[in-house]
């Protein structure tokens, strides 16, 4: 059915959520918000996107906020515009599916707290884990928008997302949003794909494409020609790269045409102007990854995965491996069916990329994660899996067919419980479902009045480059009357105080101590003895320590899992190598530990 379209076009800005988890790792605090939200208001957008994705994730993790409490005062500081979220469906905002009555009353207490525009989506295009988020928030009175995650694969053709198109509308769906997150579509493809969804559904189009490649401007002039008339752009300060087109060309791209958005350039510049002050302040999460790159044609890694991944490599001390984490990830992708890469399977995918590329072998280690996914917890993916694959990270286990949520009990109830008395409404009892740990964590610090939010970068004089205070990580260092600029990922040997460095010159590799504290190189030591026998349980990624499942005498066999680890926000299994019995456990619940270091040792039998 071809819809009549309205002539003018209307603009989401993503500057509050998607640009600056695009750009500077979700890092945005509430306090840079806020000065500007009258001006914002005032613009006459469409809509704000102010919440969802990673910024509840980063709120809690990194910034120590109640992301509550920043919707709230978002919602207060702009009465006249719409604000709108991301939604992971039934993953709502975090790394699994929760069970009905946590994705109800989520949406329910989102809608209480300020957001009118809701965009649905699930990281396979799997619609099963849309239906219950859907339909609540029918039942809130608020905007349902149903969202086709775009992709390139041999499985993902026009007719399949004109399928799920029609589908979604029957479901409730206000309106259609195409996102393409990784900056895949083309000009061509994005009219050709509009032109067929305006043709089979009688609701509004919007196109949310990321700039990576640099071809996102061009999606949206030709979007709008095949008869979309709702685009995300993202003010000047955050656009670009990664981010999105910038909303002052787009809305000047249109002025004189019946197209126009009639959004005010000057008034647009004012923001833009403030926002490109407030992210000086940021400069630490900045990224060579994040700029315009047509590559991700090839290895199709989201703006939002690429810069956390570049942030999260950075903190492994492996930034130097990212070009071959980027090459295994679409290896990883088409191991595991051509999923979309969009949290959490992006998340997904690029954690095991990283693994398969750190320890040397594809698929040493497996995340749990990884581990679900294949037995179906994830929901059905789009094309069949490597059977190899799957039966070297679940054997024989079987695969779970159906919606995944209906294997859930109610979970609501044993949330209250757990959490208790440290959750004062239930916006808290819903952080905690959403990161348990962390959400405890912060519930605690909050009632115990030490919440402590990650420190801002300062500047080195010797450098000039960002670096969080207290922990450099960079040096200049001479050698040969020649100085060179290094960065020590690595803790290298400690004797006497001093650390031993090997640096390459011109091919030839040196041996260069210097005098550091141990807070410069890797953080302090351990004092665990580095493990040298098959019955010493060690970890092959740095990270920290989420459960120990074995106690002092123990028998354990070979293969057996006895503690698990978190990196990078997926979790893995560290397993025994030798059958035998626990004789010392060296690690805690919460103790960070990095690889070669004995955790368990385990006589063999």
């Amino acid at each position: 059915m071809q819809q009549t379209q309205p002539s003018r076009v209307h603009v989401t800005d993503v500057v509050l959520r998607d640009g600056h988890q695009s750009l500077i790792a979700t890092r945005l605090r509430t306090e840079d918000m806020l000065p500007i939200c009258a001006k914002l208001d005032a613009i006459g957008y469409h809509s704000l996107e102010v919440w969802g994705g990673a910024t509840f994730d980063a709120c809690v993790r990194f910034l120590k906020e109640d992301p509550w409490a920043r919707l709230r005062e978002l919602r207060e500081a702009l009465p006249s515009t719409p604000l709108q979220m991301l939604l992971r469906g039934q993953n709502l905002l975090g790394y699994r599916h929760y069970a009905d009555d946590v994705v109800e009353r989520f949406i329910a207490k989102s809608a209480d707290n300020g957001i009118d525009i809701f965009r649905v989506f699930d990281a396979l295009n799997d619609l099963r884990n849309m239906e219950t988020a859907m339909r609540a928030i029918k039942a809130s009175g608020k905007h349902a928008q149903g969202t086709l995650c775009y992709t390139v694969s041999p499985v993902h053709t026009l007719d399949m997302f004109v399928d799920q198109a029609r589908q979604m509308v029957d479901m409730g769906a206000d309106s259609i949003a195409i996102k393409d997150m990784a900056g895949l579509l083309t000009p061509y493809a994005t009219g050709e794909l509009v032109s067929a969804l305006s043709e089979a559904v009688d609701v509004p189009i919007h196109l949310h494409a990321h700039a990576t490649s640099g071809l996102s401007s061009l999606c949206h002039l030709k979007a709008v020609e095949a008869g979309c008339r709702h685009i995300d752009t993202c003010i000047s300060a955050f656009a670009g790269g990664t981010s999105h087109p910038s909303t002052e060309s787009m809305a000047a791209a249109f002025v004189g045409t019946d197209y126009d958005t009639g959004l005010n350039l000057e008034a647009l510049k004012e923001v833009g102007d403030y926002f490109r002050e407030v992210r000086k302040k940021y400069a630490a999460f900045e990224s060579e990854f994040t700029r315009e790159d047509v590559s991700v044609q090839i290895n199709q890694v989201p703006g939002g995965m690429m810069s956390n991944l570049a942030n999260q490599l950075k903190e492994q001390n492996a930034l130097s491996q990212i070009r071959e984490v980027f090459d295994e990830i679409p290896r990883v992708r088409a191991d595991l069916g051509y999923p979309p890469l969009v949290t959490p399977t992006s998340q997904i995918v690029g954690t095991q990329a990283v693994m398969n590329v750190l320890t040397g072998e594809r698929y040493k280690a497996i995340t749990n994660e990884v581990k679900r996914y294949l037995q179906g917890g994830y929901g059905k993916p789009p094309a069949e899996v490597d059977e190899g694959v799957r039966r070297r990270a679940i054997g024989n286990a079987p695969v779970e067919e159906g919606r995944p949520a209906d294997r859930l009990s109610p979970e609501m109830q044993r949330l209250y419980s757990d959490i208790g008395e440290l959750a004062k409404s239930e916006e808290d009892v819903l952080t905690f479902a959403m990161f348990p740990e962390l959400g405890r964590e912060f519930l605690q610090q909050r009632r115990d009045g030490t919440l402590s939010p990650e420190p801002l970068p300062s500047v080195t004089e010797a450098s000039g480059r960002p670096v969080s205070e207290g922990t450099p990580t960079e040096f200049i260092i001479d050698v040969h009357g020649e100085s060179y600029e290094v960065q020590i990922t690595g803790v290298g040997s400690n004797k006497g105080g001093k650390r031993q460095v090997y640096l390459t010159l011109d091919g030839m590799p040196e041996e260069v101590v210097f005098e550091a504290r141990d807070a410069y190189v890797g953080g302090a030591a351990s004092g665990r003895a580095q493990a040298t026998s098959a019955g010493h349980v060690t970890t092959s990624m740095p990270g920290n320590i989420v459960d120990v499942l074995v106690a002092v005498g123990d028998s354990v066999k070979a293969g057996q899992a006895v503690l698990i680890t978190e990196a990078m926000k997926m979790e893995t299994e560290v397993q025994a190598r030798v059958n035998g019995t626990v004789q010392a456990i060296y690690v805690a619940k919460g103790d960070r530990v990095t690889p070669g270091e004995v955790l368990v040792e385990i006589e063999e039998l």
